[in-house]
């Protein structure tokens, strides 16, 4: 398949609604997410006593925490039903949840935040298996390495702009929190209408019997991934790649206010590098394949996450032991890292 046909997906009906549901979904939570990091980095004293340390910790594995509990069932609906349809309920469930989310805004409730957050992470680990069952009931094969490095890239776009206008928009003074609240139910609102345009997609097994003791069906998940070396593989990659980035993007504030004595604007500096990185070496998968399925790449691409991950290691105690100077203005403290905004 050629580069021009790759991005020709995005024109066609079997595969650019579901882009564009499955991008608002990603920058919607990211929306989301960020809002509440820079609220928990910056103004924790005005939600709770607890350390913001601690909160940003616990927000993400709250949100993590649903994709290990709800996956295997969820694969277990994506393969029972119809696909189109079980991805405008799961879109649904998405909007209630940042309905949530506006109230715990304007009321100020951290436990109603953190509570949205952790059913945002259910209504996502039920999308994943819908998310990528999908592409090869409405992809070519050779189209299938195009397609999904697409919905990579796009993610990681959706990601970079959901990052960046949740802590945008909650760092303006007055009227912030209310423009997070406006804008996650909008956004929510849209990809429902959007995902009524995705074509049909017959269930792969509609007679299946779930098993919903949640436990029991991810027990034998692992085992059934023991015994496939190339699936087994295969996870263990997804899974090193999206914990290594989870890592990265949860650290980003406290990295930029503790360690590069920054603000906001270093953390959105952090997070466009970081994105642009991602959606580069997801386009760039289709050409190092070749347009075909390479599992070969795989072992490469995690390497080259941990040796450049060692280096930024390094690279930063350098920094702190050189006592740096802020990267967000005069006003810091070089040798103290205290931020001191009120003098600018």
């Amino acid at each position: 398949m050629s580069d021009t046909s790759q991005f020709a997906l995005l024109r066609e009906r079997r595969f650019a609604p579901f882009f564009g549901v499955q991008f608002l979904g990603a920058l919607n939570d990211n929306v989301f997410k960020q809002a509440l990091v820079i609220l928990l980095a910056y103004q924790t004293a005005s939600f709770t006593s607890l350390s913001s340390d601690v909160l940003q910790n616990v927000a993400q594995a709250l949100f993590i925490l649903p994709f290990f509990l709800f996956s295997a069932t969820a694969g277990q609906l994506a393969d029972k039903f119809e696909k189109s349809r079980l991805i405008s309920v799961t879109v649904a469930i998405e909007l209630v949840v940042m309905g949530l989310g506006a109230v715990g805004f304007f009321m100020h409730s951290i436990e109603l935040l953190l509570a949205a957050l952790f059913l945002g992470g259910v209504q996502s680990a039920l999308f994943g298996p819908v998310k990528y069952a999908i592409l090869p009931q409405q992809l070519k094969e050779t189209e299938l390495v195009g397609g999904n490095g697409l919905v990579e890239m796009g993610t990681s776009i959706a990601i970079l702009l959901g990052m960046v206008l949740g802590g945008w928009l909650v760092s303006q003074a007055g009227w912030g929190i209310a423009a997070v609240a406006f804008t996650t139910v909008a956004i929510s609102a849209t990809g429902l209408l959007l995902s009524r345009y995705i074509p049909l997609a017959p269930a792969a097994d509609p007679d299946l019997k779930i098993n919903w003791n949640l436990f029991t069906e991810t027990w034998r998940n692992f085992q059934f991934m023991r015994r496939n070396r190339t699936v087994f593989l295969s996870i263990l990659g997804v899974s090193w790649f999206w914990f290594f980035g989870a890592m990265f993007i949860t650290q980003f504030p406290n990295l930029s206010k503790n360690v590069l004595v920054g603000d906001e604007h270093v953390v959105t500096l952090l997070l466009v590098v970081f994105s642009i990185g991602i959606g580069t070496g997801s386009l760039l998968c289709e050409r190092l394949s070749g347009h075909k399925i390479e599992i070969g790449l795989v072992p490469f691409g995690s390497i080259g996450m941990t040796l450049f991950a060692v280096d930024l290691y390094f690279a930063l105690a350098v920094h702190v032991q050189d006592a740096p100077v802020s990267l967000a203005s005069s006003c810091a403290r070089p040798v103290t890292g205290e931020y001191l905004p009120t003098c600018c």
